[in-house]
């Protein structure tokens, strides 16, 4: 879809000629003398339009503008939240074959974040998958136009939307996708398109190239599938070499079983949506094309399948990582963290600035926050508060969780140095402790996002989250050396060496 910017005050939009006019409303709004403005005043004063986020009046073919259709519509405050309620609102009120041109009029000047918040609310309104149905009617909606009284002032937040809105589709394409036109060999097809953009390179390793790496955790999860797994690597290089790189982590288990341990039926199908944190580190490869920021940032994915074939990894196994620590397999439907284990090892070789893992990877997480935010884990402190920010500025929210040490004890095993699970109390930090137990080299955070991923019923769905979140935290701290926490200042300042404290991070609510 193409969006496009025009600085128009509200009778220079009346004046467009188009299939659909959407005039945001905000509080406070103050109407000139054109008609279109004077057209509002009335319909708010006699009670017919209100200035709440999402309240709609739609006219057909009105006088007082060109447009075939025309939808008021409140935006509350004009936060970036409160627009993207309204847009959404709006544009899925006039979505059908007939509307393919769409303005968006910002009544009053906008904040430049609800710019952005703008276009990827039009594109989501307006989002249609298509690329398995045999006669499916794609996206009707073509072009957007915003429309602002200074389009100077928003050119930068117009851009970073449209790269967002890129990336998050190419995420959600990759997720939606079936299992069987989604394998690990196809996912990394999709990865190597991405090299055809400037600044960006790709890797892909095979079986051989893994097992000689002596990843035999994440080996051990794709050998009940005849499907041959994937490791795959991509680099987009925006700063000098000698610039420290961002890493993003992605689970990519393109269909999820639960092997041995096999999971119910109902709903299985919806495990093609396990390779959700996979397609985010897609996503914002894909944006990162189009910003091409000043940065270097690394994305390292594991793919395969978790299949229960004869030859597949049984409850009892233990397996050896590639960090050398070996591990007791008690159930083989929490496998993501066996390969994102050997992943995590991998990413020391970078000296990266910071390590971010993104993963489907609790049910636990999902019964602790449900589908608003993601879970966030991270034993530093400046991490973990520039990755919250971040979910702030993107509308992509996340909650930190915490890491105490207690919470690790579950793990412990009789025949190997750890077990992979810990029992269902707390299930989404005793997942978040195994994989610390692989970062202890390198700044970590981990976002487990198996409420935030996708969306079940008639919404059935990718969500592409945590793009957003993820592109918000790189253009904010990619090109910057990370902050030290706050007690990591205090030991420097002490000059005194450092005491091991277990590190706790917020309380859930």
């Amino acid at each position: 879809m193409n969006f496009e910017l025009k600085s128009l005050d509200l009778a220079g939009s009346a004046a467009l000629t188009c299939d659909a006019l959407v005039v945001l409303v905000a509080e406070g709004f103050k109407p000139a003398r054109d008609a279109l403005s004077q057209l509002i005043e009335q319909a708010r004063k006699a009670g017919d339009f209100e200035t709440k986020p999402g309240k709609l009046l739609a006219m057909y073919k009105p006088a007082a503008a060109a447009a075939a259709r025309l939808v008021l519509v409140g935006c509350g405050d004009g936060s970036p939240k409160q627009v993207r309620q309204a847009v959404a609102s709006a544009v899925g009120a006039v979505k059908s074959p007939q509307v393919k041109k769409l303005v968006v009029c910002f009544a009053d000047a906008p904040a430049p974040l609800a710019v952005r918040c703008a276009v990827q609310a039009a594109a989501e309104a307006s989002y249609v998958y298509t690329t398995t149905k045999s006669k499916a009617e794609g996206r009707s909606l073509a072009g957007v136009t915003i429309a602002v009284p200074d389009a100077g002032a928003v050119r930068t937040e117009l851009a970073q939307g449209k790269a967002l809105v890129a990336g998050i589709e190419f995420a959600k394409e990759w997720g939606n996708r079936p299992a069987n036109h989604a394998t690990p060999t196809l996912l990394a097809g999709a990865a190597r398109t991405l090299a055809r953009f400037p600044r960006i390179k790709c890797e892909v390793l095979g079986p051989k190239e893994v097992e000689k790496l002596g990843m035999l955790s994440f080996m051990s999860v794709a050998q009940g599938s005849k499907e041959p797994l994937r490791f795959i690597v991509l680099r987009y290089e925006g700063a000098a070499r000698t610039a420290a790189p961002s890493v993003l982590v992605g689970k990519g288990i393109t269909f999820d079983t639960g092997g041995i341990s096999i999971k119910p039926s109902a709903e299985m199908d919806e495990m093609k949506f396990d390779m959700c944190g996979a397609a985010s580190v897609l996503g914002v490869f894909r944006t990162l094309a189009d910003l091409q920021p000043a940065m270097n940032v690394v994305g390292l994915i594991p793919a395969c399948e978790n299949m229960p074939d004869g030859g597949a990894v049984k409850p009892s196994d233990v397996v050896t990582s590639m960090s050398g620590q070996t591990i007791e397999n008690l159930n083989t439907d929490a496998e993501g963290r066996l390969v994102l284990c050997d992943a995590l090892t991998y990413a020391e070789r970078f000296k990266p600035r910071a390590v971010i893992d993104i993963a489907t990877l609790t049910g636990a997480c999902v019964v602790a926050l449900g589908g608003v935010r993601s879970g966030l884990f991270s034993a530093d402190d400046a991490l973990a508060e520039a990755l919250l920010a971040a979910g702030e500025s993107a509308l992509d929210l996340c909650w930190r969780l915490p890491l105490d040490d207690e919470y690790g004890e579950g793990l412990k095993s009789n025949f190997a140095d750890m077990a992979n699970v810990a029992g269902r109390a707390g299930g989404a930090v005793t997942a978040a402790k195994f994989l610390q137990k692989f970062t202890a080299k390198m700044p970590w955070a981990h976002l487990d996002i198996a409420g935030t991923a996708w969306k079940s019923g008639a919404a059935k769905g990718s969500t592409g989250r945590p793009v957003g979140l993820l592109v918000d935290y790189l253009l904010a701290h990619g090109d910057k050396a990370p902050a030290p926490s706050v007690e990591a200042k205090a030991r420097r300042a002490q000059k005194t060496p450092a005491v091991k404290k277990p590190r706790r991070g917020t309380a859930a609510a």
